[in-house]
């Protein structure tokens, strides 16, 4: 079915005037709007409550018929027994049980099987406040967007936890965004909605079935171009949450490398997805130009050591005739000029004039950053000995190269060199811009889904 790229993947949803209402149409139950996954394990203090309260919530605020689904998976405790019991007396829940651990296996599974347009899922301890439910799953009722997110860490949200949590949110954030390139801000929040359309053909390519399910599903459809929403959340932590801190980062770390070299080698058939908003140069191959995370580091690394060795080269001849700071200045100036000039070529594919001068300038500040790194390495030498060795100073400066080169990568890849940039879409997520050197679109374009049978 052809579709406008405004529209993304809508076509499958019904319109607002065709959206089922609460009860029974025709002496038949009317499918859901929206089904809700609670994934459980072991949680036969909470669940009860927190059904009840959801449903509640849902009664009042919600327009459409909707299904709370129990998503159980392989609980040892009184968890089933309550989940079965729930189902039968509480009106629009049903309770699935599935005999391994998982809560993403639990969410493909259930969001797999179900009939409904639009399919979300919450932690059972309910941190997120409820009020944000409905403004999660609008865009995706109304097509304007593909998934939607609850984020802590978004403008507006307001979030009580302890510190060692705090910590351990953002610098996973940060490892996603310098790592993967993710734009989303909060990959954890348990609190998540997406069209069902757009799952049937995500979750097949989503590998992961326990905590890293749902940074793994949200990079792909990011890196497929799909409508990301985010709104923000009131969130308060629970205290007797279960989650082993230190063990689901560890898995969470072993996922964002997986899925960083898969995308670095082009493993992953996102051409699958629909694009509404064009392809993203970062998964397509062009021929010449470095694709992915893996060529970049090969070209820079190739880079970086010419360079190297061009410096100390420099810094040997500029050291006969000055001192060991002008000649480190010196040297690192004009390899600095030659080495982003490289990079810019032969890592990071930009080819042309333009924005030349700009990314020299850049290269200049990153220069700099070096600069400061070696030239406080060489004083530290020369405050630690009144005369040290030529051979001792130039290996103090390779070390402090080696430090200098991580910094200056990364920069060059975020600041100078980025492969996208993102704009704001009306619905308040984000989605891919031309590259500087790469021609825009020249007209609007529409796409097909294809039938997944």
């Amino acid at each position: 079915m052809p579709t406008d790229s405004s529209q993304g993947l809508s076509g499958t949803l019904p319109t607002r005037a065709h959206l089922p209402a609460h009860g029974v149409r025709g002496g038949a139950p009317a499918a859901p709007v929206l089904d809700i996954v609670i994934p459980v394990h072991n949680e036969e203090k909470d669940l009860p409550r927190s059904v009840r309260r959801l449903r509640d919530h849902l009664a009042r605020t919600f327009p459409y018929r909707f299904r709370i689904t129990i998503a159980d998976n392989a609980s040892t405790d009184a968890t089933p027994e309550l989940a079965a019991q729930l189902a039968a007396d509480v009106p629009d829940v049903t309770y699935v049980r599935l005999e391994q651990k998982g809560r993403g296996r639990a969410l493909r599974a259930v969001w797999g099987a179900s009939d409904a347009p639009v399919l979300a899922y919450m932690d059972v301890d309910l941190s997120t406040d409820l009020n944000a439910l409905l403004p999660l799953v609008a865009p995706l009722i109304s097509g304007h967007s593909d998934l939607a997110i609850g984020s802590r860490l978004a403008g507006g949200s307001r979030v009580v936890r302890g510190p060692k949590r705090e910590f351990v949110s953002r610098a996973y954030n940060l490892i996603l965004r310098g790592s993967l390139h993710a734009r989303f801000s909060d990959a954890q929040c348990g609190f998540k909605a997406l069209r069902a359309d757009v799952a049937r053909e995500l979750l097949p390519l989503v590998e992961d079935t326990g905590w890293f399910f749902d940074t793994e599903m949200l990079v792909l459809a990011e890196r497929a171009g799909l409508r990301i929403h985010e709104v923000p959340v009131d969130w308060v932590d629970d205290p007797d949450s279960t989650v082993h801190i230190v063990r689901t980062a560890a898995e969470d770390l072993k996922g964002v490398w997986r899925v960083g070299r898969a995308l670095a080698v082009g493993a992953l058939p996102l051409d699958r997805l629909a694009r509404p908003f064009g392809d993203d140069p970062r998964d397509r191959r062009v021929p010449g130009v470095p694709g992915g995370l893996a060529r970049q580091l090969v070209g820079f690394c190739a880079v970086g050591a010419l360079s190297t060795l061009f410096y100390l080269l420099l810094y040997s001849g500029f050291r006969t005739v000055t001192g060991a700071q002008a000649a480190n200045a010196f040297a690192l100036l004009v390899s600095a000029v030659a080495n982003t000039a490289a990079n810019r070529r032969l890592t990071f594919g930009v080819r042309g004039r333009a924005r030349a001068v700009r990314h020299q300038a850049q290269g200049l500040v990153v220069f700099a950053v070096g600069l400061a790194l070696t030239s406080g390495s060489l004083a530290a030498l020369d405050a630690a000995s009144a005369h040290p060795a030529h051979g001792t100073e130039l290996a103090v400066l390779v070390v402090a190269n080696l430090a200098a080169t991580v910094l200056r990568f990364l920069l060059l890849r975020v600041w100078v060199f980025p492969d996208r940039r993102t704009e704001p879409t009306p619905s308040g997520g984000t989605r891919p811009t031309p590259h500087a050197t790469e021609p825009a679109p020249s007209a609007p374009r529409t796409y097909e889904m294809r039938d997944p049978r």
